[in-house]
This record gives C-alpha cells, sequence and structure tokens, in this order.
C-alpha cells in the first residue's frame, strides 16, 4: 500500500489513538520526573524548606518541610502529565476521526432546558464535525455551576458535568416540538403527583426496563399519538438496553442534545455517546418524513 510522499500527513485510519486520556500519562510522569530542570527545581524547594524549618522550628519540621515539597512537586508534576495526555487522545481522536477540536473554553446557546441551568455555563473542550453514527455535530465538555452560601455564609460553588452530544434535526421540529427523555429522579408510585404540577406531558408506555430508567415527556401541545409512533416498542428496547450509563436527550425545535454524566474521556465513551445519538436523529427523521 502506498504510503504518500514523504512528509505528507498520514492517512486518517493510520493516527493510532490512546484508549482514554489517561493512557500516556505515566510515560509523562516519567519524563517530566526525569527532566533536569524538574529534580534541580524540586532539590532547591526541598533545601529551602529543609533549612528554614529546620533553623526556625527544629531539624524534625525541617524534615518534613522537605518531604512536603517533594509531595508537592509530585502533585505538580502529575497535573502536567494528565494534561499532556489529556491533549494526545482528543488530537489522535480528532485528527483520526476527522474533527475539529478545541480545549478553550467556549460557550452554547440554551437550545434546552438543560443548557439553561445554574449560575454560570461553559464548555471545557470541544470536537465538532462528522461523528460516529453518521451525523453532524458536536462532542463537547460542558458544565454548569450553582453558587449558593453555605451554614456560616460563606460563598460556595457545586459544579455540575456532563458530556453532550449536539446535533440538528430539523424535519422533527414540525412533528414534535419537545421530546425529553430523562433519567428517572424519584419515585415511580410520585409520578401522577408530580405530574399535576408540570407543563409538559408524560409519556405512559409498557415498557418496564425504560420505566425504570427513564422518565418521558412531551411538550403540552405536542400529539401523544406521534410520540407513542416515535417511541416504538423497537425503539424502547433500543434505549433501554443500548444506550450509554447515565444516558439522556432533549430535543426543542429541532436540536438534539443528549447528554451523559461526568466528563468522559476514553474513544468507547465518546464513540457510544455520538452513536446513540445519532440512532435517535434517525429515528426522529424516519417519523417525521411519513
Amino acid at each position: 500500500m502506498s504510503q504518500g510522499p514523504p512528509g505528507a500527513a498520514p492517512p486518517l485510519d493510520s493516527v493510532p489513538v490512546p484508549g482514554d486520556a489517561d493512557d500516556t500519562r505515566a510515560r509523562h510522569f516519567g519524563e517530566l520526573a526525569r527532566a533536569p530542570l524538574t529534580i534541580g527545581s524540586t532539590m532547591v524547594l526541598a533545601i529551602v524548606a529543609f533549612i528554614v524549618l529546620a533553623s526556625q522550628v527544629s531539624m524534625l519540621a525541617g524534615v518534613g518541610g522537605a518531604i512536603a515539597a517533594l509531595l508537592l512537586m509530585s502533585v505538580v508534576v502529575y497535573a502536567l502529565a494528565s494534561s499532556r495526555a489529556k491533549a494526545d487522545f482528543f488530537g489522535a481522536y480528532a485528527k483520526r476521526r476527522g474533527l475539529a477540536w478545541s480545549d478553550a473554553r467556549g460557550r452554547i446557546p440554551g437550545y434546552t432546558p438543560l443548557l439553561r441551568k445554574g449560575d454560570e455555563r461553559y464548555t471545557v473542550l470541544s470536537l465538532s464535525g462528522p461523528l460516529p453514527g453518521g451525523i453532524d455535530g458536536a462532542l463537547s465538555h460542558y458544565t454548569y455551576e450553582e453558587e449558593y452560601r453555605d451554614s456560616e455564609g460563606d460563598p460556595q460553588t457545586t459544579y455540575y458535568e456532563f458530556t453532550l452530544c449536539i446535533t440538528e434535526v430539523p424535519e422533527a421540529a414540525p412533528y414534535l416540538h419537545e421530546v425529553f427523555v430523562q433519567r428517572r429522579a424519584g419515585f415511580r408510585f410520585m409520578d401522577s403527583a408530580e405530574d399535576a404540577f408540570r407543563e409538559r406531558q408524560r409519556v405512559e408506555h409498557e415498557s418496564e426496563e425504560v420505566d425504570r430508567r427513564f422518565e418521558i415527556f412531551i411538550a403540552r401541545d405536542d400529539e401523544m399519538n406521534r410520540a407513542r409512533q416515535l417511541l416504538s416498542p423497537t425503539f424502547l428496547v433500543w434505549l433501554a438496553d443500548h444506550t450509554p450509563e447515565n444516558f439522556a436527550f432533549e430535543l426543542v425545535s429541532g436540536t438534539l442534545v443528549a447528554n451523559v454524566k461526568g466528563h468522559q474521556s476514553s474513544a468507547i465513551e465518546l464513540d457510544s455517546i455520538a452513536e446513540a445519538t445519532a440512532a435517535i436523529a434517525k429515528r426522529l427523521r424516519a417519523e417525521a418524513s411519513e
């Protein structure tokens, strides 16, 4: 097989992809730990800590300070190694799949309720282009923050992290304005009482496994028959058995936003989220076209 001219970029299918964002961390840690700059900086910091504490406190405190300096430098080196391993993985993943990759903080418009939650919202990583499963869209590490004050009145922040897959399904907008397949929260026997206060319609179905994992809603003015056609028995089996753990999705006005809790950082996890989103998009297009 021809390898192309010297200096040419390798074909996409030859670009190795680490299994996840930790795969090359040990190598980077070793390289950084052995670097003369790291060794020299660590020795200087440890010696200074020992001299200062030994002279002003005690010999034992000096030894403890030197050990603390060594541990501090280990933490710094570990963080640098993790950052480089993350860049290795996402750079290779993006190149192998022909995606644009950015690790700059970004914003996503508030298409769906998830994207409007919190006091602050942002992406810390984004992969965009032709995704696994045959759709165009974006995979993103997304975080929203909620600020509050603790019992002593001090400001605190809680961070909620998700991996998103976003794609456009404009054909679905006239068919169903909103579809929410949410991770189940709370007890099923409370559904009827809670629904009395909801703005959306709950979609009832016969799948016990789907009901255990999810709650499904459509807009108040959407047609229930259309929702039941979309959520066919075959589709419900797929939803229960073949979607990633902690998977959910929201469809609003033709924008499909699937999500999984946490910042997923392995090729298998990212591929599975994109492929599940693609399957939903194709299902929506098929129903909307009938």
